[in-house]
C-alpha cells in the first residue's frame, strides 16, 4: 500500500511510503492554507513515521482528539490519498468489456461492509480519471455520493485550458449532495474553469422546465455539457434508500408510478428502464440537465457506481451504449454478467 500526501498546492510535494529518506519536508507557514500544512505535518507523522495519535499530539502541542480530527479532515480534503494495490479479477474485467463492448473496466474488491463500497469505487475512479487527464480537455460531471468522493483521489495538478462542466442543474434542497459541489471541487484541483447550469435540477413543473433552456446562460451551459470530451457519471437506484428518496426529491406515490412504468433507476437524474430507455414520466419532464441521448456523442463516458440495488439501472445504462469506461466492484460486475446472460436466454 502506498500513500501520497499533498501539501498546500503552492508547495505541493509527492511522498512515497517507500521513500528511503524520511525527512520531514519544509512545512513553514506560507500564509493562507496554513491549516493544510498542519494537516500535512500530522499526516506525515502518522502515515510515514508511524507515530501514534498521542505522540503526534505531544509533538504538536494539541489534544489527542484534535489530532484525530486533523487526520480525518486531511482525508476529506484529499491531502492524504490512499491507494491500495491488490489482486483483481482480470478475467471478469475482460468478460465485462466484451459483453458490453466497453473500452475499459476496472473492478475493485467488494468490501465486507456495503458502507465502504462508495469510497472504494470512488478511489479507483479518481485514479482512472487522473490517468486520462490532459491539457485542453472539457470534463462533464454528474452527481451522487460516489462522484463526490472520487474527487478525493484525484491528483492535484495543473493542466492548460481545462474546463469542468456540471451536467445538470443545482439542488435547491439537500445541499450536502448539491450537484455543483463535485464540479467546483474538481475545478479547484485542476485549476480549471468551471461552468454550471444556472437552473434547478428539478423544476416545479414541466412548463417551467421548458422555459429555463431558452435562457442564454442555461442554453450555453447545456450546449457545453453536450460537447465535453469526457463525462463522469453515476446512477441512482429506485428505492426508499436512494439519494432521490432521502433528499425528498421523489415521494412514495411517484416511486410507485415509476416502477409501474418499468423504471429501474436514474441516469443523470433522468429515469430509465432496464433497456436504457428514458421514460415518458412527468418527473423526467421536470429535469433540467444534459439529455441522456447526448451522452452518445461524448467520446469518453465513465460510469462509476456499484451495489446490488444498482445492478439493473447500471445494466440499463450499459445497454444504452453510451458508456465506454466502467468502474465498479467485483460482485456488481459479476451480477451484470449474470443479468446479461439471463437476458439472452
Amino acid at each position: 500500500m502506498s500513500k501520497v500526501i499533498n501539501k498546500h498546492k503552492q508547495t505541493r510535494k509527492e511522498i512515497s511510503a517507500y521513500s528511503v529518506e524520511k525527512k520531514l519536508p519544509d512545512l513553514k507557514y506560507v500564509g493562507p492554507g496554513s491549516d493544510e500544512i498542519i494537516m500535512a505535518r500530522a499526516s506525515w507523522y502518522y502515515y510515514l513515521e508511524g507515530l501514534t495519535q498521542s505522540e503526534i499530539a505531544n509533538k504538536l502541542g494539541v489534544h489527542r482528539t484534535r489530532v484525530n480530527r486533523i487526520l480525518a479532515q486531511a482525508r476529506h480534503r484529499g491531502i492524504v490519498q490512499v491507494r491500495i494495490e491488490s489482486p483483481v479479477n482480470l478475467s471478469a474485467e475482460r468478460a465485462i468489456e466484451k459483453c458490453f463492448d466497453l473500452d475499459q473496466v476496472v473492478l475493485v474488491q467488494t468490501p465486507s461492509s456495503r458502507n465502504f463500497l462508495p469510497e472504494s469505487i470512488a478511489s479507483a475512479t479518481g485514479g482512472v480519471l487522473s490517468e486520462r487527464m490532459k491539457a485542453g480537455m472539457s470534463i462533464g460531471v454528474g452527481w451522487g455520493r460516489t462522484l463526490r468522493l472520487s474527487v478525493r483521489s484525484m491528483m492535484r495538478r495543473h493542466y492548460d485550458d481545462i474546463s469542468i462542466v456540471s451536467l445538470l442543474g443545482g439542488l435547491m434542497r439537500g445541499s450536502v449532495m448539491n450537484t455543483y459541489e463535485t464540479a467546483s471541487h474538481m475545478a479547484d484541483i485542476y485549476d480549471a474553469e468551471c461552468f454550471y447550469i444556472a437552473a434547478p435540477a428539478f423544476a416545479d413543473t414541466a412548463d417551467m422546465a421548458e422555459l429555463f433552456p431558452h435562457q442564454s446562460s442555461v442554453k450555453d451551459a447545456i450546449n457545453r455539457a453536450s460537447s465535453v470530451d469526457l463525462a463522469l457519471i453515476s446512477v441512482g437506484a429506485l428505492n426508499q434508500d436512494s439519494t432521490m428518496s432521502r433528499l425528498g426529491l421523489i415521494d412514495s406515490t411517484e416511486e410507485v408510478s415509476l416502477k409501474e412504468m418499468g423504471a429501474v433507476g436514474d441516469l443523470c437524474a433522468q429515469w430509465i428502464n432496464i433497456e436504457g430507455e428514458v421514460l415518458n414520466h412527468p418527473l423526467n419532464r421536470r429535469v433540467i440537465a444534459m439529455p441522456v441521448e447526448s451522452l452518445n456523442k461524448v467520446p469518453t463516458v465513465l460510469l462509476a457506481s456499484g451495489g446490488k440495488e444498482k445492478v439493473k439501472v447500471m445494466y440499463g445504462a450499459l445497454k444504452k451504449k453510451c458508456v465506454n469506461v466502467l468502474v465498479t466492484d467485483e460482485e456488481t460486475g459479476l451480477a451484470l454478467l449474470r443479468l446479461a446472460k439471463k437476458s439472452k436466454n
